[in-house]
């Protein structure tokens, strides 16, 4: 029998449809990474085919641009907002615009072609999450941007254009109406309740455990009770904290380990499908560290969205979260990739 689930934090409904309930091998298996070709700019010794470099670390004695990074970051060679302009608000009658103001950055994750983070070391993932906070607490300081999304897609049908292990971040000059939609919810439950409904969420999820796929003492993921999507799943740190910019050097070995244990397990059980995560974290000038808690959405392309989806804002998943947790659980984690050696 099909069943309806509301979100409790945006209150979106999702329609789980036990009777079309889909294993894991009725997906496709997921698009196999390329080997480092002469055509990827991101492979270590091609420096110079990307914008300058904005930040890395580097063994020491080594050179901005040049080989003997770890992590790297530069610019968007095609961003979708320049660092350039005001954010000033244009209207005209019931239209209003602003500049396209934002930072576009792209975060090299590491040398090697093929060590995506399923079968990354968790250190060098550590590091790349170090990475992704010391940018967001460095464009904090840009007054004009209000919400920083850090992503990552894996997969060509995920939106990745390059197969080399990249992340992204766009600073944007305005909150996104995905992030406010989380906020008002958050919001609107702790007026009514007093706590926060993200802890309140991972407590109900350690205590019935039918959802729970994996946990350390920092990080607890699951499949949410709403799930719009086949495996979907959530990773929340058990301490409250409203900003991913707040994570302290403690925390992100254990933050690479949760991550590095999903996303190996999505691998095995799903062949590597394509996938977008989204670190999801209060805006940098709200007042909502009382009742917003920041955390990551990991989202597998494995279906489409259509019209009844497009029409309804009704989503319809073919996994029940309790199958999608179970298998996961289930599943152990991928051998790490044989190292090829660095491009020339």
């Amino acid at each position: 029998m099909p069943e309806l689930r509301k979100d409790p934090v945006t209150r979106r409904w999702v329609i789980i449809a036990t009777e079309r309930a889909a294993r894991p091998t009725d997906f496709p298996r997921g698009e196999v990474q390329a080997n480092a070709s002469e055509t990827c700019p991101f492979c270590e010794g091609r420096e110079a085919r990307t914008p300058p470099e904005i930040a890395a670390i580097r063994r020491p004695g080594t050179n901005p641009d040049e080989p003997g990074w770890q992590v790297r970051v530069v610019a968007n060679k095609y961003p979708a907002l320049r660092i350039e302009g005001s954010t000033d608000v244009t209207a005209d009658g019931v239209f209003e615009g602003m500049g396209g103001v934002g930072a576009h950055e792209v975060i090299i994750e590491t040398p090697r072609h093929t060590d995506h983070p399923a079968v990354m070391p968790p250190a060098q993932l550590a590091s790349v999450l170090w990475m992704y906070r010391e940018r967001y607490r460095d464009l904090d300081r840009d007054e004009r941007f209000k919400y920083l999304l850090l992503f990552r897609n894996h997969g060509r049908s995920a939106g990745a254009s390059l197969s080399h292990p990249h992340s992204q971040l766009i600073a944007l000059p305005i909150v996104p109406k995905r992030a406010m939609e989380e906020l008002e919810g958050a919001q609107q439950y702790f007026a009514r309740e007093g706590r926060c409904i993200y802890c309140d969420i991972l407590h109900q999820e350690e205590a019935q455990r039918t959802r729970l796929v994996w946990q350390n003492e920092d990080f607890v993921a699951f499949a949410p009770y709403a799930a719009w999507c086949p495996f979907e799943l959530w990773i929340l740190p058990r301490r409250h904290l409203a900003s991913f910019g707040d994570l302290g050097d403690g925390h992100l070995l254990p933050l690479a380990g949760a991550l590095h244990q999903v996303l190996g397990r999505l691998h095995t059980c799903l062949g590597n499908p394509p996938y977008n995560y989204i670190i999801h974290t209060a805006p940098y000038e709200g007042k909502t560290g009382h009742f917003y808690h920041w955390h990551i959405e990991v989202i597998p392309r494995l279906s489409q969205v259509a019209g009844f989806e497009w029409g309804s804002g009704f989503y319809i998943n073919t996994v029940p979260p309790e199958d999608a947790a179970r298998y996961l659980r289930e599943a152990a984690l991928p051998a790490p990739v044989a190292q090829e050696a660095p491009a020339g």
